[in-house]
């Protein structure tokens, strides 16, 4: 485990952008690093944005974890307020809340206005951003962020990047192997 008590916070807009952030929280636990969620959104609680901000600097996060879509102020807002890292996730697919498995929505500029938003903000309001509903790669890079002073975690990293490669080359073979054709109609049959 992490020698911090919980040194990542991971925040959303809304309860629509869970689908998305759970990513984030799944890569975290694979990594036994704890992690604070909340749902605060810039727009609609900006009194509990601010609160937040003071809350992660007590619990002493290393990093906050940020997704939103649309406008995609809450990473920048937080920012705003804190030193504290901040890395900005832009949502593109939103559910309706009656029923997360079937009505699925799309942000209006396919992601596009949430990446923008996050990525361009002021000079002095310093964010980074990852892809669009990249919360996995928002995960492995605060995990980078706090393997700069654990030497465990440093070693867990690499052994994440060593299992990634091993797939790659599997299916390298595998593709050699089987023929590109073949390989990639095996692969689509299920």
């Amino acid at each position: 485990m992490y020698n911090e008590k919980t040194p990542i916070g991971i925040i959303m807009g809304s309860k629509s952008d869970i689908q998305i952030m759970v990513k984030a929280a799944q890569i975290l636990d694979s990594f036994n690093i704890k992690h604070d969620d909340q749902i605060i959104s810039a727009h609609r609680t900006p009194d509990r944005l601010a609160w937040y901000t003071k809350y992660a600097e007590q619990k002493n996060f290393k990093v906050i974890i940020a997704g939103a879509g649309g406008a995609a102020h809450l990473p920048g807002m937080i920012s705003s307020f804190t030193t504290i890292p901040v890395i900005g996730v832009p949502i593109l697919v939103y559910t309706h809340t009656q029923n997360t498995k079937l009505n699925l929505r799309y942000s209006s500029f396919g992601g596009l206005d949430s990446l923008l938003s996050i990525s361009e903000m002021p000079n002095g309001t310093s964010i980074v951003s990852v892809g669009i509903n990249k919360s996995i790669n928002a995960a492995l890079y605060a995990i980078k962020i706090l393997a700069n002073e654990d030497k465990i975690l440093k070693k867990k990293l690499l052994d994440h990047k060593k299992k990634q490669y091993e797939i790659v080359m599997k299916e390298s073979k595998h593709m050699k192997k089987m023929g590109l054709n073949n390989f990639f109609d095996n692969d689509n049959s299920h």
